[in-house]
């Protein structure tokens, strides 16, 4: 029989797990981990700019290319793509527009195993280890987090079908390293994004912002933490009452 206090900390630590795993399921599939502000996208739009897009958008493009394109054209990265504000006409022989659109292109799989180099775009400056191995991990870290919450759900769904609490302990722990991953992923985002900042700094009129899709990943990490807790102690908790429950009917 299970105390209503055990059942009520496996409720809200269910519940907790469920928006943690949304959160941070939106989190990966959004474009807003970083934005950027320019007061005057349209303009940049110039002939110099159109070539920018051109070169965006191409297979081609390096870290420098797109990155001074985020720059100047509104720009916003994600986990999976990066994307560009552009006036919807954009031929040269258009008249300049305010009627604006967000153009948007994935990274490859090759793309994010790319090698970062100390000075971007220049192939022969040698390999950033620290920037490399930090896009690697925020590219790796979040399906390991969902991954280890997937399994932890199967592992409770597995602890009803036998009624027992005990396998939640194994939830628990999988919540509390999903966690680490995901707390792990924010701080290699944000290292990344200061050492890209450092090779290349912010032109005077832009703005850089860490945008909600990051901050989602920054709420779900406490909510694993906090469903990580409830679940370990009300295993351990039970199991204690019931071996001295035991012990009692036994004397």
């Amino acid at each position: 029989m299970m105390d209503n206090r055990f059942a009520t900390a496996l409720v809200i630590a269910c519940v907790l797990s469920l928006i943690s795993t949304i959160y941070m399921a939106a989190s990966i599939g959004t474009d807003f981990w970083y934005e950027y502000r320019t007061q005057s996208p349209a303009e940049n739009m110039s002939e110099a700019g159109r070539s920018i897009w051109e070169e965006f958008v191409s297979k081609d493009a390096d870290e420098k290319t797109y990155t001074d394109a985020l720059f100047r054209c509104n720009g916003t990265v994600g986990l999976w793509r990066r994307c560009i504000t552009v006036p919807k006409n954009s031929h040269w022989y258009s008249p300049p527009e305010t009627d604006m659109t967000t153009n948007c292109i994935s990274f490859s799989l090759s793309d994010q195993f790319a090698e970062k180099y100390i000075e971007p775009g220049n192939h022969n400056s040698g390999t950033d280890l620290n920037r490399t191995y930090l896009w690697r991990l925020q590219f790796l870290l979040p399906f390991v987090s969902i991954g280890l919450m997937c399994f932890g759900a199967l592992i409770g769904l597995c602890a009803c079908a036998c009624r027992s609490l005990y396998p939640a302990i194994a939830t628990g722990v999988l919540h509390l390293l999903a966690g680490l991953c995901t707390l792990g992923l924010v701080g290699c985002y944000v290292a990344g994004i200061e050492l890209l900042h450092r090779k290349l700094p912010l032109p005077e009129d832009v703005k850089g912002e860490f945008g909600w899709s990051f901050c989602l990943a920054c709420v779900s990490a406490p909510l694993q933490f906090m469903a990580a807790a409830l679940f370990i102690w009300a295993a351990r908790t039970n199991r204690k009452e019931f071996t001295l429950l035991k012990a009692y009917r036994v004397a």
